[in-house]
């Protein structure tokens, strides 16, 4: 009846339903949980996962599960691998690093600190990723040919044996002079300048009459008047030619039967005129210099050379020379000289070496740059060496570049000549003269230690001494320590010397660590028993030899360091410390500080030891 009399709703009645207030509310309400819902689910998944973590972290450290279990163990082996990879400045700047880069204060590369061979301690293991990183690369150790070139800067200079000075010969004037200024070239016989002497004057009459009597007396029969006249003759040309005239002079002078009072003066050499040391119309005094004459068809260059490479050449050794204002000529020469006194401010020795200058091109005062070969080794002053030049020939032992093929006299100094061999040259190339070398840049030096790394295993690096010898070039010799064909790391090895020395090995610091240990075989049928308790003693008797015997007596009674329990002498020579009147003895200097801290605790611990 009553569901009969329900009418539907209107349209005016249900809006009116959904903008009541009633529906406001539930429309807000619906609001706020669909917001908490939005925000609040992700907070619950982040706080699960933290939660996890956590838990996760406690399971690990209470060792209920292992990083390495699962499926991904080996993974996460690795991460943590690179993780604990450390590096290293090879400049020893800073401790080691846990991220790759460079130096915070030298800026070089930082390389990764691998772990050195633990089983030999002389040696390093590098690995190929590590060995990329720090351009490690190798070269094999070779023998080559011993020769060197050394160097050095000299200066052109004249030849002393060539130097003439024209003096007067008798008081007189210059009446003129020919060679007139500096530098003139001259021909040997030239006129240089005229004399007037009244002593050459009376000279030359004195030769006229004594000439006259001579020739009277070739009719005389008397033998005794011939010789007189004979001998007077002889004595007054004689002095004609001390004063200076020419054979030439007295036999145009003989010939004209006139004397001269003036004379003229004639070059004994070719060459040129170094200085002029008169003029026209002055009056000279017997022995004054008049000019000074140099031949330069010869001259010498100078040079100065550290004892260690002076003693490497020899008298004749061939030079090659450059001087600065000839560019691209060469001028070939030979020692003649080494100076057997050491410079005592420049530490230098002399060399004198004489080159031809027949061209007349080299000036005097001139640099020039001069190499000479020697053996790599050093060995050149007690090895032989070979020179083409000089095999089988004969040289001047003053003169080195007069050089002949047979036997006979200088034609400068007219001295005997003398093989070459004399002088240390041989006459077959020195074809088998060989050394083991290397480049320079896998030594490190420190001090008179010097190391190279040897690649014994790939990526294995042994530290070894080695002997240097002389260097040339790129190159240098090594006498001992290495083999021909071992490889030797040229690069990147300072690199290798840090390693071992985070390693704790040998290294250039401390390279004295790399002496092969010398290994020694005893045979037991020939050794004599050994009575060991003897050997115990003296072992100790050497620890405590610095102490007095009273104090070596106490030392064995109490026989152990109260602090440690270790033997006295296990450390060297125990230290006597007098503790509330006793005299107690510590293994080493640490335990002092122990003892005197709490010394009744170690008192009583020695007094229940005393009890028997």
């Amino acid at each position: 009846m009553n569901e009969k009399n329900k009418k539907p709703a209107t349209s005016s009645e249900h809006s009116d339903g959904e903008n009541s207030p009633l529906a406001a509310t539930v429309r807000r309400r619906e609001s706020r949980r669909w917001w908490i819902k939005l925000a609040l689910q992700p907070l619950l998944l982040l706080a699960g996962g933290a939660l996890l973590i956590i838990v996760l972290g406690l399971v690990q450290k209470l060792g209920w599960i292992s990083a390495e279990s699962g499926s991904g163990g080996h993974d996460h082996t690795a991460s943590a691998e690179s993780e604990n990879t450390r590096y290293i400045c090879p400049m020893m700047c800073t401790p080691p690093l846990s991220e790759p880069g460079r130096c915070p204060v030298c800026a070089m590369e930082l390389m990764p600190l691998t772990s050195g061979g633990a089983n030999d301690p002389r040696s390093v293991q590098i690995d190929p990723a590590a060995r990329r990183v720090a351009n490690i690369r190798t070269a094999a150790v070779k023998s080559v040919a011993l020769s060197r070139t050394l160097r050095a800067v000299g200066e052109l200079a004249y030849d002393e044996g060539s130097l003439k000075t024209i003096s007067a010969y008798v008081d007189g004037r210059l009446e003129r002079l020919y060679a007139d200024f500096t530098g003139v070239a001259v021909t040997q016989g030239d006129q240089l300048a005229l004399v007037y002497s009244p002593r050459l004057y009376s000279g030359q009459v004195e030769l006229l009459l004594a000439k006259k009597a001579l020739d009277a007396s070739q009719t005389t029969s008397l033998p005794r008047v011939l010789e007189s006249n004979r001998d007077m003759y002889k004595s007054t040309k004689q002095r004609l030619l001390e004063l200076g005239m020419t054979h030439e002079q007295i036999q145009q002078l003989e010939l004209s039967g006139e004397a001269n009072s003036r004379m003229h003066l004639h070059a004994p050499i070719s060459g040129t005129v170094i200085k002029k040391l008169a003029a026209e119309g002055q009056y000279l005094k017997e022995g004054e210099a008049i000019y000074e004459l140099a031949d330069l068809s010869t001259v010498w260059l100078m040079l100065e050379l550290f004892p260690e490479d002076a003693a490497t050449i020899r008298y004749g050794q061939k030079v090659e020379a450059k001087v600065q204002s000839l560019p691209g000529r060469k001028f070939a020469g030979r020692v003649a000289f080494v100076d057997p006194m050491v410079d005592p401010v420049k530490r230098t020795i002399g060399v004198r070496v004489v080159i031809l200058n027949d061209e007349g091109l080299l000036k005097i005062g001139d640099y020039a740059k001069a190499s000479i070969q020697v053996p790599l080794d050093g060995t050149a002053a007690q090895e032989k060496i070979y020179d083409p030049a000089l095999a089988n020939k004969w040289i001047s032992p003053r003169h080195p570049y007069v050089v002949e093929s047979a036997p006979g006299k200088c034609r400068v100094c007219g001295i005997d000549l003398v093989p070459a061999s004399q002088f240390g040259f041989t006459d077959q190339p020195n074809s088998n003269r060989e050394a083991l070398a290397i480049p320079r840049t896998a030594v490190l030096s420190a001090g008179d230690d010097s190391v190279v790394y040897v690649e014994t295993e790939p990526g294995k690096f042994e530290i070894r001494n080695v002997v240097l010898g002389a260097r040339s070039g790129d190159q240098i010799v090594v006498l001992e320590g290495l083999k021909e064909g071992e490889q030797v790391a040229v690069s990147g090895n300072f690199l290798i010397d840090s390693q071992m020395q985070l390693s704790g090995n040998p290294s250039l610091i401390d390279p004295t660590k790399a002496q092969p240990t010398v290994e020694i075989e005893f045979d037991e049928g020939n050794l004599p028993p050994i009575d060991m308790p003897q050997i115990i003693e003296d072992t100790d008797s050497k620890a405590t030899s610095g102490l007095s015997p009273e104090d070596q007596r106490l030392v064995e009674q109490q026989e152990v360091c109260p602090v440690t329990d270790l033997p006295l002498d296990s450390m060297g020579t125990p230290i006597k410390i007098i503790v509330q009147g006793r005299p107690v003895f510590l293994c080493c200097e640490g335990c002092r500080k122990s003892l005197l801290a709490d010394p009744d605790k170690y008192l009583k611990k020695l007094a229940k030891e005393d009890t028997p």
